[in-house]
């Protein structure tokens, strides 16, 4: 047994005789690391990207569903705010606030100031609770004096009702019809550079029977009485028809000189000719006793109550404004070519 391991130790040489690894091995083996590292790292690069691509889907799945889905949504929330802005809703006022309502333009039953539009703007602006005062923004020439009454009436009705002071404020204009809307304020102020008054009554026939004489058309009218074909501009005038013209407006014009006397009375100057149908300055206008101070809107609502404004209209907004506007212009060119006929009985 002693022989056997004898033999076997001279058979196997001792570790440190074994040759070493030659120079050229070594190479394969950092390569192979090398390849091996590059492998792993190509890997996870692959990884990287897969999880980026997937993101990348997850977030274009995101927004085809929000296309899908949550688009019309949108849309549908954007489409009922403007409806309900063109119709004159807004939300609030949720703080004190001064109620503004917009006189602006000529005022007719087809216009945006027309009464059916100013009356239910005035009845927001007095029954809501966080408006301590209602201001009248006007800029406008006039119009319809019907127009004025029913606003008037209205004002009259909702002052008893709310007990809310009403100021009216002349922007750039504030003549005729409008003026008339103002004297129902409790108090009327003008910018310096506004132009105030036009009290009177006007009627502006067209005597279009003078260019029908010169193509040789003329029409024949049927009427019950004298004055039934008054102010028909197909026809000609009648020295009775002259004279119920300008009886008319001189009757109407007296009765807005009488009522501008029974508002403001103690304020007018003596010796002036207010029917006389002509316009003053803000500054005249206070010295004659037409308004009662010179500012503006938002000098009137800070320096009397401290708050902002709220506008209450009426108001107009997008597509809707412009063809209600482009209509309000083709509807005023008719009126006036065609004014005379308001006169006449049906």
């Amino acid at each position: 047994m002693i022989q056997d391991e004898k033999t076997l130790e001279q058979r196997t040489p001792p570790l440190q005789e074994l040759p070493p690894v030659p120079p050229q091995n070594e190479t394969v083996m950092l390569q192979l690391l090398r390849e091996m590292r590059e492998q792993r790292l190509a890997l996870q690069a692959e990884h990287h990207l897969a999880a980026s691509e997937r993101r990348v889907e997850r977030r274009w799945k995101m927004f085809f569903q929000g296309v899908f889905f949550v688009a019309p949504l949108i849309l549908g929330l954007l489409y009922f705010s403007f409806f309900l802005s063109s119709s004159g809703f807004r939300w609030g006022p949720f703080d004190e606030v001064v109620g503004v309502v917009r006189i602006d333009g000529q005022i007719s039953s087809s216009s945006p100031s027309s009464a059916d539009k100013i009356i239910p703007a005035l009845g927001k602006a007095f029954a809501h609770a966080n408006v301590k005062a209602v201001i009248l923004s006007i800029d406008s020439p006039g119009g319809a004096p019907v127009e004025s009454e029913r606003i008037n009436n209205a004002i009259a009705s909702l002052k008893k009702k709310y007990d809310k002071p009403v100021v009216a404020v002349i922007n750039n204009l504030g003549a005729s019809a409008a003026y008339l809307i103002a004297l129902h304020a409790d108090k009327i102020v003008a910018g310096k550079y506004s132009l105030v008054g036009s009290i009177g009554a006007i009627m502006t026939p067209w005597e279009l029977h003078r260019a029908m004489g010169r193509l040789n058309v003329t029409q024949r009218v049927y009427a019950s009485g004298k004055m039934k074909s008054f102010l028909n501009p197909f026809t000609p005038v009648s020295p009775e028809m002259d004279a119920k013209a300008q009886q008319l407006v001189g009757q109407m014009g007296q009765t807005f000189v009488n009522e501008l006397k029974a508002a403001r009375g103690a304020a007018l100057k003596p010796g002036v000719d207010y029917g006389s149908g002509e316009v003053w300055g803000g500054l005249e206008a206070k010295e004659i006793g037409l308004i009662d101070d010179i500012g503006t809107l938002d000098e009137v609502a800070q320096q009397s109550w401290g708050l902002k404004t709220y506008d209450f209209g009426p108001h107009q907004a997008g597509i809707g404004a412009f063809s209600a506007q482009a209509n309000a212009s083709v509807l005023q060119l008719l009126e006036h070519f065609l004014a005379q006929q308001r006169f006449q009985l049906r």
